[in-house]
């Protein structure tokens, strides 16, 4: 037994085991010379904070093959590209990508330093450690919920989190190496994501099952320990869609600051605990009797409806009206859309 597990030892099983993702260098081709886009990386970051891979792919294909370089992505249209990340949620993300790729376009490329990546907008410490070493194989220690994971395990650090997060960031530096630091952030993450599971972990297979000392312990699955979540709170809301006869709907632009910043949304009451009625026009509004449920990070909303037809001269001053694509719109307006249409077509 160890004092503590070889990088080595992961990084050969790496090289066999990594997970083949479209924004990823292989282990075979990086050996070969093939050196990451640092665009790729930093928009896959991006899209991958609090979002899973699975989530991810369809949205980084698409925004790769519009915008392939940060240039084109730059000159983009912003709504298209709100339109675009719509879905995907933590819309301030979309709105910081915009912003950092015309910094970025404006420069001469990425910076290589976590210091210089940070300057940007949108990037905070486990996003510049990421690009600094994925794309550039400096050795920054990069920590996320899988690397968390697998620290807390390997040294059987009992602290909840998250109060253990400097502790565990502590232990991943110490076994970060100076030798292809990029694959290792990602060989680190690949473990958390394939073997140190959340629930189950297949230690039998671990490459570093004979230096974990929770495995030892035989406490593997009970860690990391994490505090008791406090209870979400109940928003409600109501939202008012009308749809014009020749099929527009009212529509309006979200302030860009606040949740879904910046996207398209329903005109209505702001979400609390006692929504009060207030029409953006005047309609024969209707009750189509169905409650919106959404949950977001912090609270559970709760949106009523109130649904209308209305003549094509209508005034919707300072709002507008438009044809909808349901991709267009963030998750909870698209099920309140959803919820309208059927209404209305019966």
């Amino acid at each position: 037994m160890r004092d503590t597990p070889d990088s080595a030892d992961l990084l050969a099983w790496y090289d066999v085991h990594a997970r083949d993702l479209p924004w990823r260098v292989s282990p075979a081709d990086r050996a070969l010379g093939v050196v990451p886009d640092p665009y790729a990386v930093w928009l896959s970051e991006i899209m991958l904070q609090q979002t899973t891979v699975a989530a991810v792919r369809d949205y980084f294909a698409r925004f790769m093959a519009l915008w392939p370089t940060i240039n084109d992505l730059a000159n983009a249209d912003d709504d298209r590209v709100m339109g675009e990340w719509a879905g995907l949620g933590y819309y301030a993300r979309a709105r910081n990508l915009l912003k950092c790729a015309r910094v970025v376009a404006q420069g001469d490329g990425f910076p290589r330093t976590r210091e210089g990546l940070e300057a940007l907008p949108g990037i905070g410490p486990y996003t510049s450690a990421a690009i600094s070493a994925i794309a550039y194989d400096r050795p920054e220690t990069v920590v996320d919920g899988n690397v968390e994971r697998v620290m807390s395990r390997v040294f059987q650090v009992e602290t909840p989190l998250p109060d253990s997060k400097p502790e565990l960031k502590r232990l991943a530096a110490i076994l970060t190496p100076t030798k292809r630091p990029g694959d290792y952030a990602q060989a680190v993450m690949d473990l958390g994501a394939t073997i140190c599971t959340p629930k189950s972990p297949a230690c039998g297979i671990c490459p570093w099952n004979r230096d974990c000392l929770s495995r030892r312990s035989g406490v593997q699955s009970t860690l990391p320990a994490r505090k008791p979540k406090s209870a979400k709170p109940t928003r409600l809301g109501i939202a008012y869609l009308a749809q014009r006869e020749d099929g527009c709907w009212l529509i309006e632009r979200r302030p860009d600051t606040g949740l879904l910043g910046g996207m398209l949304g329903w005109p209505g009451a702001d979400w609390g605990e006692t929504p009060l009625e207030a029409p953006p026009i005047s309609a024969n509004w209707r009750d189509p009797g169905v409650e919106v449920r959404h949950t977001f990070t912090h609270f559970h909303l709760r949106l009523s409806l109130r649904v209308a037809v209305v003549p094509n001269d209508t005034d919707p001053d300072p709002r507008f009206f438009q044809q909808i694509r349901p991709s267009d719109l963030p998750t909870v307006m698209r099920k309140a859309f959803d919820v309208a249409r059927a209404f209305l077509s019966h």
